[in-house]
């Protein structure tokens, strides 16, 4: 009688064990739905918005992304809105670029050191505090880029100090912590018995760096310089207080310029709903919106190379 009934008291006992389990996977299913519906939102939502700049007020793409002028309240000889964006895209290209490397080769050397040279240090002091500067908001670093780098730029090539350079500056400290801190997490994924190997044959310190770690590191590190551009590249306040805010083609390092975030962020709430002025904001948004893709998209597929590298 009792080797009868046990099998229905286990049945028994098992079944609100699997009412959890189906509630716990409809509960993340939908989280899961969630998030995927808020991105497909948001991607269509500044796609359809930007391309009714081109749909809807019959701007021509070349004008957009080749022309120089950008006064969306003026129209051209050929009634076309002066609304050429190539300013504003060289613009951010140039300070997310030269951002990078103004910070790669101090990033790299920061990582190499608390990693090769002195780990203890490197876990007890400077980790916190590259995750103090992570913290800090972007306000606080164009303050600082606005008294420092600004007057400092003025005195030394004269000018305004306003510039691409004194933004990129600014820039280079705010990716800095990312840099290095995803640097240093590369570091320390290579395997020690890459290391004992190439001691085993008799090389330096230096020269297992050079011809080991890093080599082994790169995809790592690579995506970590992606990661920086990303975040330079979508960066707003900093960069509107130092770069001068000019929606001119760059003529140098050392003259006021701008980028798509500093002139969205200047014009998105001067503009009417629905007007060519705010139409093309949107197509600035969808630019970034693009260009986010594609470091998320590079930064998948050099994780992919690099996997198939070490497998």
């Amino acid at each position: 009688m009792s080797s009868q009934s046990r099998p229905s008291s286990e049945v028994v006992g098992v079944s609100p064990k699997r009412r959890i389990e189906r509630r716990g996977q409809i509960i993340t299913g939908l989280c899961v739905m969630l998030v995927v519906v808020l991105v497909l939102t948001l991607i269509f939502m500044v796609c359809s918005r930007g391309i009714s700049t081109f749909a809807k007020d019959g701007i021509p793409l070349g004008s957009f992304f080749a022309g120089t002028t950008w006064n969306p309240h003026q129209n051209g000889a050929d009634g076309v809105p002066l609304v050429g964006a190539l300013p504003m895209i060289v613009g951010s290209f140039s300070v997310t670029l030269l951002s990078c490397l103004l910070a790669l080769p101090f990033a790299l050397g920061a990582s190499i050191f608390v990693v090769e040279v002195a780990p203890g240090f490197g876990s007890r002091v400077f980790r916190p505090l590259t995750e103090v500067l992570v913290g800090i908001p972007s306000v606080v670093f164009g303050l600082v880029g606005l008294g420092v780098i600004v007057p400092w730029m003025r005195g030394l090539v004269g000018g305004t100090g306003y510039g691409i350079l004194s933004a990129s500056i600014v820039l280079a400290v705010m990716i800095l912590p990312t840099v290095t801190s995803l640097s240093t997490d590369a570091l320390v994924a290579v395997p020690n018995a890459y290391r004992d190997g190439s001691y085993g044959l008799g090389c330096t310190r230096w020269q297992t760096i050079v011809g080991v770690v890093l080599p082994s590191a790169l995809p790592d590190i690579m995506t970590a310089v992606i990661m920086g551009m990303s975040r330079a590249f979508g960066e707003a306040l900093a960069v509107q207080m130092v770069i001068g805010n000019a929606p001119q083609m760059p003529a140098g390092l050392f003259t006021p310029a701008s980028t798509l975030t500093s002139v969205l962020t200047m014009g998105m709430g001067n503009e009417a709903m629905g007007t060519v002025a705010n139409d093309v904001l949107w197509a600035l948004a969808m630019v970034l919106l693009a260009m986010s893709l594609v470091f998320i998209l590079i930064v998948h597929l050099i994780g992919r190379k690099g996997g198939a590298k070490h497998d």
